[in-house]
């Protein structure tokens, strides 16, 4: 007898290539197993049954979790965003204080001086030169200045629902139980009229 023959494509070498062929198209179409599996190269015709068993493998599954953690990574390296870093800036709304954009004698502070949460906080400024009278008379009398600010409501919303307030709130309530209505010495013909 002599040696088996293996079938070409499913060398063990060729199987962990479509594996990870799979995990790489998995991550990159969000979570579609069969799609993934068509990609790596499996039938269509079993692409489903293929991307179940390959989702559910736990070797799999590990995988798929340290290649997102390492896209996550690079991600963040490569543009500066991060969950710490943009909770921070919400953090930033949330907390914003509109005395510390003024000075001591009440006039507003100018946008180099303020401090980093200030800064975070501020969405807009708007200055206008003031005038009175016209040609050669025409002199400056003042500045107009707006400052707006990020939506702090929204920040709050988004910052209730990061920490999960909204589902820790409504488990809270208490339980509706069931109410129990006894009416004593009604008529028959009362109860009809209020019917």
């Amino acid at each position: 007898m002599g040696k088996k023959r293996v079938k070409a494509g499913t060398s063990k070498a060729k199987a962990a290539e479509r594996r990870a062929l799979f995990i790489q198209a998995y991550i990159a179409n969000g979570g579609n197993a069969t799609q993934a599996a068509i990609t790596a190269g499996f039938s269509p015709k079993g692409a489903n049954a293929v991307g179940s068993r390959l989702s559910a493998d736990v070797n799999i599954q590990r995988a798929i979790e340290d290649a997102r953690g390492k896209t996550i990574a690079a991600a963040e390296a490569e543009t500066g965003v991060s969950v710490e870093r943009t909770l921070r800036e919400l953090g930033r709304i949330v907390h914003a204080d509109p005395r510390k954009f003024f000075k001591d004698d009440g006039s507003l502070k100018n946008v180099a001086d303020l401090d980093d949460d200030c800064a975070a906080a501020l969405a807009s400024v708007e200055v206008t030169e003031e005038f009175e009278g016209r040609g050669e008379d025409r002199e400056m009398i003042g500045y107009l200045k707006k400052v707006k600010f990020w939506d702090k409501n929204a920040a709050i919303d988004k910052a209730m629902k990061h920490l999960g307030l909204f589902e820790k709130d409504n488990t809270q309530r208490p339980p509706v139980g069931d109410v129990h209505i006894t009416v004593v010495g009604v008529s028959p013909a009362a109860a009809r009229h209020t019917r």
